[in-house]
């Protein structure tokens, strides 16, 4: 059954007048769809009534500047991804049946607007000479100091944050790889850079597109935070990076590979792996994500891939192995920090290519979440609960 809403209907519950109803759908507020008969705009009646209820709540509550400030909200309503039933959806496809065939790219532009745009026929951006002046950093912050000169020469990207995505994904990818920009598909820039063979080659293509989007995680909550006080779009990316960097966040594989690199070369493999993990929490090292109580499906996919590939490969039998043995030992399931280690130190790729991979991908997504946070106009603003000292009177 059909439940979307004409315009007038729609207005009506909203209770504002059909000018103010098409402004929420320039703003992003609200979605419309095409009626195939009458070529008339219809509005699904669940999202008209979701909007009715935060307009009541916003009244009720005497915020007079909630329409511009998201004042205290814990939670941001979006329409790019989301995780359900052990699922990550991108605006309602499966990811990991994404990863079977899509690019970087196709996922890219999914995520931004799902108008089957291809924004990446576009030539490749020129590189900024002063990265070439950072040899001896590290990806990570090459890639951070490349938003930062983008940042302060807004001219160089577009004005629209889409419109400009595509060449800021590839600017990011020069400096992670510290190659020249490049219009080859961003997983063959990678798999071009580390020798990477066919087999390698797709599986890099499959995980940029696993790790594109993850809802709203700490580097994408920093993006849409910056985003949402009007700075540009390589300042925006650039807070993620920034907490991209983190043990917490973008470290997990690093550590990861660590926990497999010392036990590969231990002489007791177990007793390496629960030393380890007496000193670090497996959610922050490839075990475990509250997200998946029955397993990241990232994580399985990447590591299914694996295992398909490891006859004839003895580092990556013994890996896998490890794999295996410091799950049992922990009783967890392996995350997608895991597979990114697997694969890194199984490959021979250069140390910090999993935080390549991940950075890169994920800022397909942290462009739509910026995209999506700046044509809302809010600031994110949330309230603080105070529980220090007070003085005495």
């Amino acid at each position: 059954m059909n439940n979307d809403l004409s315009a007038q209907d729609a207005a009506r519950l909203l209770g504002v007048s059909l000018l103010t109803l098409y402004s929420y759908v320039s703003r992003g507020l609200l979605a419309s769809v095409r009626n195939g008969v009458s070529r008339r705009k219809r509005y699904p009646q669940e999202e008209v009534l979701r909007l009715a209820a935060r307009k009541h709540d916003a009244k009720r509550g005497g915020q007079a500047a909630v329409a511009a400030m998201h004042w205290g909200l814990p939670v941001l309503e979006t329409q790019i991804s989301h995780i359900a039933g052990g699922r990550l959806l991108y605006r309602g496809y499966d990811a990991t049946a994404l990863a079977r065939h899509a690019t970087l790219e196709a996922a890219a532009s999914l995520l931004w607007d799902d108008g089957a745009s291809d924004y990446f026929q576009q030539d490749a951006p020129c590189l900024p000479q002063a990265l070439s002046s950072a040899p001896g950093a590290t990806p990570l912050a090459r890639a951070t100091f490349a938003m930062a000169m983008l940042a302060s020469a807004p001219a160089n990207v577009p004005a629209s944050m889409l419109q400009g995505g595509h060449a800021v994904m590839r600017l990011l990818a020069a400096a992670l790889l510290q190659t020249a920009p490049s219009t080859l598909p961003l997983h063959r820039q990678l798999a071009q850079a580390w020798q990477a063979d066919a087999d390698q080659t797709q599986l890099i293509r499959a995980a940029l597109v696993l790790l594109a989007d993850h809802e709203l995680n700490a580097s994408t909550f920093a993006v849409r935070c910056v985003a949402s006080t009007g700075a540009s779009l390589p300042a925006s990316l650039g807070a993620g990076l920034a907490a991209l960097s983190g043990n917490k966040h973008g470290g997990g594989s690093a550590a990861a590979r660590r926990m497999l690199a010392q036990a590969l070369a231990a002489p007791d493999a177990r007793d390496s792996i629960a030393n380890y993990y007496k000193t670090i929490a497996p959610e922050f090292a490839g075990f475990g994500h509250p997200l998946y109580p029955l397993g990241d499906p990232r994580a399985a996919y990447l590591l299914g891939t694996l295992s398909t590939l490891a006859p004839g490969r003895p580092p990556l039998v013994a890996i896998l192995a490890l794999c295996t043995a410091a799950g049992e030992l922990l009783d967890s399931k392996p995350n997608a920090d895991l597979a990114l280690a697997a694969m890194e130190l199984a490959f021979d790729w250069p140390e910090g290519a999993g935080m390549a991979v991940f950075a890169l991908a994920r800022s397909a997504g942290w462009i739509a979440h910026a995209a999506e946070q700046a044509a809302s106009a809010a600031l994110i603003r949330p309230r603080a609960r105070y529980v220090g000292r007070h003085q005495r009177d």
